[in-house]
């Protein structure tokens, strides 16, 4: 009863001592539930976990030493040889991504027409007048040399769905700063089908400050804040 309204951040459990007083203690990873195969993720230490709760847990026991401020979520599923990121590459990667995060809001606004509910109604009614555009270039496997024109030609289709990816992780706290934690999400879902993510947003934090500001997440998108 003492624990039903208690929050523990991840990697920590809630605990009752004697006197009936809850508190957060650490996950014993030994202890974790069972998980299937696909639940394995990856440790920024290169070790495959069988799942969060155990990642997070050794995190925890660890939280005092330097390995366990430098261990993260670094990506899902199991670990595995992830090439190296070129110059041309990383240099690429951006008109990928905008394309890939446009397409993504027009898939949840074809949703929200379906089942609403997906969307707010601000959001609607920004992600509406790109749905609707004639000359938004539709989802598809494009070369570089036609992401980057129609980049140029219809920029401000853009705008929004580079902002909106940043205020979605932008959460905890609400800073217009995103740290490494607030990554994840992102990071830990893309990395093993783009392997230039990771050094994309090491080099969209110009200042070297491990944050990246709104500011610094814009110009690595070649977007006006």
């Amino acid at each position: 009863e003492s624990c039903r309204n208690f929050y523990c951040k991840r990697g920590k459990v809630c605990h009752v001592d004697k006197h009936g007083k809850p508190s957060c203690i650490c996950q014993d990873p030994a202890a974790c539930p069972s998980t299937k195969d696909y639940e394995r993720v990856c440790g920024t230490d290169n070790k495959t976990y069988d799942g969060t709760c155990q990642l997070f847990g050794t995190k925890c026991q660890l939280e005092e030493t330097k390995l366990g401020r430098q261990l993260h979520l670094d990506y899902m599923g199991s670990c595995k040889h992830i090439p190296n990121c070129t110059d041309y590459e990383v240099n690429q990667f951006p008109l990928r991504m905008r394309d890939w995060l446009k397409n993504i809001l027009m898939q949840y606004y074809e949703r929200d027409l379906d089942t609403s509910g997906f969307l707010t109604e601000k959001q609607r009614s920004k992600i509406k007048k790109i749905y609707q555009d004639d000359k938004r270039l539709m989802a598809g496997d494009h070369a570089a040399e036609l992401l980057l024109h129609d980049f140029e030609k219809n920029y401000h289709t853009y705008v929004y769905p580079v902002h909106w990816q940043f205020h979605q992780l932008d959460q905890h706290p609400v800073d217009r700063l995103l740290t490494h934690s607030e990554l994840v999400p992102l990071r830990a879902f893309l990395v093993p089908m783009e392997h230039c993510i990771t050094r994309f947003f090491q080099e969209c934090d110009g200042d070297r400050d491990k944050l990246i500001a709104l500011k610094e997440w814009c110009h690595c998108f070649g977007i006006k804040e």
